[in-house]
């Protein structure tokens, strides 16, 4: 991928020093000409990863646009603490769809902005998992199948976290949420249901699909930015830790993001027309048990009323996904 040959200076971290790099090698985080798409003054949670993957996200779609772009953004978290009436965060042309329908609203903006002769208008559609995965997954799922031209952005915290942490379609086995409480035989949520709405989305064969996390930056802007410049139904769903909900530390969102990647839970990758063109690898293999453990939503499956089996089964799908993605680097352990 064009992003891999940065170096990275500082040795055993994953951080980049902005002053070795030329201007042109800089995040957009780092510019002082970023657009604050998402300025100060929001309410979401402290160490809220939402709001770190709304902001990298949007600026990135920004300065790839040129500034021309129009948001249309799902009720969910995101929407709520950004925009409590009347304030807004927000320094783009923005507008707040009903929970299931914003891809259908940026739909209906493209085609007026392509009536109206301004192909240069982009337009992103943002979500959270609930109303992605759930509750918008049909009005998706006909975006997909038009192939308008809009990038959606699910922001995936794995639960509706703005009603109260009940379970969407995207939250993972075992984790406790308030409709999958940690009872019984098989506590938490149980395996085998939810969607894998990246695969869904390649299924369909738009031009573009990928997957991104917090926790790398270069990643997230990379991708960004060659959606941006692609037309069609686009998608990109981005893992965002959420410290209320998961019951971690807020200043952990990173590194969480970081284990869900290096663990083999949450695949990076990235496909076009439906075939997977190109994979962020793991770095340093993970056992799963050392990102369960940070988080109050899989306590009960340790100390002493612990369950190992369970923990053993998620093993077994953080290693299938790293076998069918090929996620190893060349001689990783």
């Amino acid at each position: 991928m064009p992003y891999q040959p940065v170096k990275f200076y500082q040795t055993g971290t994953y951080t980049v020093g902005n002053r070795l790099l030329g201007p042109n090698e800089r995040s957009v985080q780092s510019s002082e000409h970023r657009s604050n798409s998402i300025n100060s003054g929001h309410r979401a949670c402290q160490g809220c990863g939402e709001a770190l993957g709304a902001r990298y996200a949007i600026d990135a779609a920004m300065l790839a646009s040129d500034g021309q772009i129009i948001s249309a953004n799902a009720t969910g978290c995101l929407e709520v603490f950004s925009t409590p009436y009347p304030e807004s965060s927000w320094q783009v042309p923005w507008i707040h769809s009903l929970f299931g329908n914003a891809p259908a609203v940026a739909t209906g903006i493209a085609a007026a902005m392509k009536a109206k002769g301004r192909p240069q208008v982009r337009v992103v559609a943002q979500g959270g998992d609930g109303g992605t995965t759930d509750i918008g997954f049909g009005c998706l799922s006909g975006m997909f199948e038009r192939n308008d031209d809009v990038l959606y952005i699910c922001y995936d915290n794995e639960a509706y976290m703005n009603t109260g942490v009940q379970r969407s379609s995207a939250t993972p086995p075992t984790a406790r949420t308030a409709t999958t409480m940690p009872v019984g035989r098989e506590p938490g949520n149980p395996f085998g249901q939810g969607k894998n709405v990246p695969e869904i989305a390649m299924a369909h064969g738009i031009p573009y699909v990928a997957t991104a996390t917090v926790a790398d930056l270069r990643d997230l802007e990379y991708k960004v930015k060659k959606a941006m410049g692609m037309h069609g139904a686009r998608y990109l769903q981005i893992f965002v830790p959420c410290p209320l909900g998961w019951g971690t530390v807020a200043h952990d969102t990173i590194r969480i993001a970081r284990l869900a990647k290096e663990t083999g839970l949450f695949p990076v990758f990235e496909a076009e027309h439906g075939e997977v063109t190109g994979v962020l690898k793991i770095r340093h293999k993970t056992p799963v048990e050392e990102y369960l453990k940070p988080q109050k939503r899989f306590a009960h499956l340790f100390g002493k009323n612990a369950h190992p089996e369970m923990v053993a089964h998620l093993q077994s799908i953080a290693d299938r996904n790293i076998r069918k993605y090929r996620l190893l680097e060349q001689g990783a352990v």
